[in-house]
């Protein structure tokens, strides 16, 4: 029998159905400019933005302007790109700009949604931020999408790495600014490592609109930006630790999967300190006493490298480097590092070179710079898995977008087995037989070592395969464009955000440009061109007939999400196309998570060697264990942003007072009421109220006075004073300090003088900052040992964290007092401090590279004249490429460059360029 909620659903819809049926009204709206707005010439058209703003001026609501606002980009992309907006898609836009996200299925165009939003909030002239994966999709959109906001009288803006200040500051300046998450972030950090505000890029946070909202404010919220700089070299320790583990056996140590973490047994922590004591690392006979700390941590780490960790599934090494693998995508996190030494014990554990660790200067979680955004919104095609936290976290709606044409896609029940040797057999087989029916399969792995097995395996039995994973990044581009071919098996390891559509029968433009490359505009060309379309067409209604792209997902991921990520990829743009997936007990999911499930007791009860069970129940189960994972795993990242926020309520005391001092004309006032402080806290401490002057510490007293205070007076005979006190201490001192300071005032120009005060005072904040930052980092490393005497560690945290800040801020004010008083000034005019020097862990999530270096793109005022449609999207890939050849070098030396030399070195032509934007463009 139904329940009341499945039939009120039946009757009325859900209440997203509800939600997005009530906008068709606004809709409605928007149609109904659409005649009046053909009817205008393009100088007309580009007259309603000036026509917006003054109504805007004049006290009209960006909801009130909408409906023609929406109407007037939908009728400028007519004309700028050849390309109209669907109704849903204007649906999307108004979601859009209420600042929810919208969850649009692969391959509907979410792209050109997100012009609607953004064109109407830029309106007002605060600036719209659009944030992209990776750069060469903010660059990409730039210069695509900004035909239509330049045609419509907006300026737009790109920032990509390298660019130099004066840039960045032109883009920010821009109505329209396109980057990716990681460029933001970092220039918001490093804007606030800077010593004037004309020395700053970014204007104060208005509206943000994030493509792949999930990736980002999700899967990337898992590590936060950091700004580090380098710390001292402790190679040899790593060395001797991970020696000394090596030697240790599996009964020495207890190994919890569940939480990546090992713990030694009694008998292992006895055999580790005889080895440590051996090896001249432990001090006495104890691991545990405090002055082992150090040792404890390498070699907590160390275990973790050599117990859990693994090569070709968490890592790869990779010329010389232990390159991460994501776990979500599959891909080379080339750059990204662990934290917290956990790096170098791998690197130790392979015999590579020991990088030295980092000590941060300044980070922010994706979590806590999203937020400082006043109105967010975002766009992905998998949301609705992870909606309770969009909305526990950013406070987003997530809102289920229909899709232009009917999904056609069938998805059936997954197929379990008892081994995974039945489930890679009965997978060969289908891949055998539908790849020779002509149907496109492409088959999702959760590891780099599970698609090299099932390569191997289609090896043997002779199916024409190609494998994309980390170690073949450089193809990915072409072999995920043409994975829709006609009887193409393509073994992906997963599939999120790898940010190109899957097109049956190939991507007809991507082969024009590879194939013929060569070719002068002509008509052979033309006719190649023609040859080339007239292919991918007969092949795509092949494909169709053949019935689209087959998924076949290898095993579950423990998060929904990305499952539905690689479903996604079939059955675009109402296309045909079919899933499965194909399980066994011996997968991660089940064996780490179902051990005593339901499953594993009715396969081990009798299931005969090569039979498969197929049953809507047991696939129930394994998405309820999901959701078990998945909501463990939100708990995971909801408390680490809680002790992330601790601190990031400290940095923004810290980061505003660095703002007030920039902004002061003088900070004399702050100077002198440190100095008071200073002053107070000296006597406070050596001369304590209601004590007699003999007990006064004195020698403190003299030192302070000397060495903080640069006062050359003798204060070794005030005890003996009759009716001395505390006070009358105070008020000499004080008046002698302020004094010296005054005459060091009036040696140099009044000018120079409040730039010192300046410049000593953000430099000692900046300084102490850093200091503290490590400080919370060692504490939130022990913090959880405080529940073992039944205290919240979190709680423990808190209270610690601001003791700590308010000791910081003490010894910010002692700091400024004594450099100020100590220092001497020449009459040369102060210049403002360069930054220090740091590195920037700057992580592309799509293509896991630290993109440090950028590539020359062309300008984008060179797509304002290109025609309708004349922008396809691989338009600016091909620039690019266009661009990196710069010196001629023959196919034989470039491919050995290809084998030999890593994408993110320098090309060894002598651009200048990295090699991966040079010489390396595939």
């Amino acid at each position: 029998m139904l329940g009341l909620g499945v039939i009120a659903k039946r009757l009325f819809g859900s209440a997203n159905d509800r939600y997005v049926k009530s906008l068709g009204a606004i809709v409605t709206k928007i149609n109904a400019f659409e005649p009046a707005l053909q009817a205008l010439d393009d100088e007309a058209l580009r007259l309603q933005t000036d026509k917006f703003k003054a109504r805007l001026e004049a006290g009209e609501s960006l909801d009130d302007i909408l409906p023609e606002a929406f109407a007037t980009v939908r009728e400028g992309s007519r004309r700028a790109l050849g390309m109209r907006h669907f109704d849903v898609q204007m649906v999307g836009g108004i979601v859009l700009h209420r600042g929810e996200i919208a969850e649009m299925r692969t391959g509907e165009g979410k792209t050109l949604v997100a012009t609607l939003a953004v064109y109407l909030n830029a309106l007002t002239g605060k600036g719209v931020h659009v944030v992209t994966v990776n750069d060469y999709l903010a660059s990409r959109d730039a210069g695509w999408m900004g035909q239509v906001y330049r045609f419509l009288g907006l300026s737009v803006g790109v920032i990509i790495p390298n660019l130099d200040d004066a840039s960045r500051r032109a883009a920010y300046g821009s109505d329209i600014t396109y980057g990716t998450n990681n460029e933001f972030g970092f220039d918001y950090l490093r804007d606030n490592m800077k010593y004037s505000r004309e020395q700053m890029v970014q204007r104060p946070f208005n509206f943000a609109v994030v493509d792949e909202v999930d990736s980002v404010l999700i899967d990337e919220a898992r590590t936060p930006l950091i700004i580090s700089g380098p710390t001292d070299d402790k190679s040899e320790l790593y060395i001797s630790v991970d020696a000394m583990v090596k030697t240790l056996v599996p009964e020495d140590y207890i190994v919890d999967e569940k939480a990546k973490s090992v713990i030694l047994t009694e008998d292992g922590t006895e055999k580790a300190e005889r080895a440590l004591e051996a090896a001249g690392l432990l001090e006495g006979e104890n691991l545990y006493d405090f002055e082992n700390t150090q040792v404890v941590h390498h070699l907590n780490q160390a275990l973790r490298a050599n117990v859990i960790f693994r090569i070709d599934t968490d890592y790869i090494v990779r010329n010389g480097k232990v390159v991460i693998i994501d776990e979500f995508t599959g891909r080379m996190m080339d750059g990204r590092r662990w934290s917290d030494g956990l790096h170098q014990a791998v690197e130790a554990k392979e015999g590579v070179t020991i990088q030295p660790e980092n000590q941060t200067l300044a980070s922010i979680t994706f979590q806590n710079y999203f937020r400082m955004y006043p109105k967010l919104g975002g766009m992905t095609g998998t949301a609705a898995t992870e909606a309770s936290e969009f909305y526990d976290i950013y406070k987003l709606n997530v809102v289920e977008m229909p899709t232009n044409l009917p999904v056609k896609r069938i998805d059936v029940d997954d197929e379990f087995y008892k081994s995974a040797a039945d489930k890679y057999k009965a997978i060969v087989k289908t891949i055998g037989e539908a790849s020779a029916k002509g149907q496109p399969i492409l088959v999702g792995t959760v590891s780099i070592e599970k698609s090299e097995m099932l390569s191997e395996f289609l090896t043997k039995e002779g199916v024409k395969h190609v494998v994309l994973n980390a170690r073949y990044h450089e193809q990915e581009a072409q072999i995920v464009e043409q994975a829709g071919r006609l009887g193409a098996v393509t073994i992906a390891t997963n599939m999120a955000g790898r940010g190109t559509d899957i097109q049956l029968g190939g991507n007809a433009e991507a082969r024009i440009g590879r194939e013929l490359a060569e070719f002068h505009d002509g008509p052979e060309k033309d006719a190649e061109i023609a040859r080339i379309k007239a292919e991918a067409a007969a092949e795509r209604e092949a494909v169709r007939a053949a019935g689209g792209l087959f998924v076949l997902g290898t095993e579950r991921h423990e998060s929904r999400r990305i499952d539905n990520q690689l479903r996604g990829r079939s059955g675009r743009q109402g296309d045909p196309g079919f899933s499965r997936f194909y399980l066994s007990l011996d997968d991660d999911l089940l064996r780490i998570f179902g051990q005593q499930s339901m499953l594993s007791r009715m396969m081990n009860s009798g299931l005969e060697e090569g039979e498969a069970i197929v049953h809507p129940w047991i696939s129930k189960a394994i998405e309820t264990a999901q959701k078990k994972v998945e909501a463990r795993n939100y708990d995971i990242r909801k408390q680490l942003l809680q002790y992330d926020d601790v601190m990031n309520d400290q940095r923004k005391v810290v980061y505003e007072q660095r703002a007030d001092i920039m902004d002061s004309e003088t900070v004399g006032d702050v100077v002198v009421d440190m100095r008071h402080e200073t002053v107070n806290a000296i006597v406070a401490e050596t001369c304590p109220q209601g004590s007699f002057p003999e007990q006064w510490d004195v020698a403190e007293l003299q030192d302070k006075v000397t060495n903080t205070l640069g006062l050359d007076i003798d204060v070794t005979g005030w005890p003996q004073e009759d009716a001395i006190d505390p006070e009358m201490v105070v008020e000499r001192l004080i008046e002698a300090s302020d004094a010296l300071m005054a005459d060091k005032a009036a040696s140099v120009p009044p000018e120079s003088w409040i730039s010192i005060e300046k410049n000593f005072l953000l430099q000692a904040l900046d300084h102490h900052w850093k200091e503290h930052l490590a400080t919370l980092d060692a504490l939130r490393q022990v913090i959880h040992l405080r529940a073992y005497a039944q205290k919240t560690p979190l709680n423990e945290y808190k209270s610690e964290a601001f003791a700590l800040f308010e000791r910081m801020l003490v010894i910010v004010r002692e700091d400024v007092t004594r450099t100020l008083a100590l220092a001497q000034f020449s009459m040369e005019p102060q210049s403002e401090p360069a930054l220090p020097g740091f590195v920037t862990t700057h992580i592309d999530p799509f293509t896991g590279e630290n993109d440090a270096g950028g590539f020359s793109m062309p300008s984008l005022d060179a797509f304002g004249s290109l025609p309708p449609s004349s922008l396809p999207p691989g338009a600016l890939a091909g620039a690019m490429a266009a661009t990196a050849e710069l010196v001629d070098v023959d196919e034989e030396t470039r491919a050995e460059w290809l084998r030999e030399v890593p994408r993110n070195a320098m090309c060894p032509c002598g651009s200048g360029k990295k090699f991966k934007h040079c010489h390396g463009v595939i």
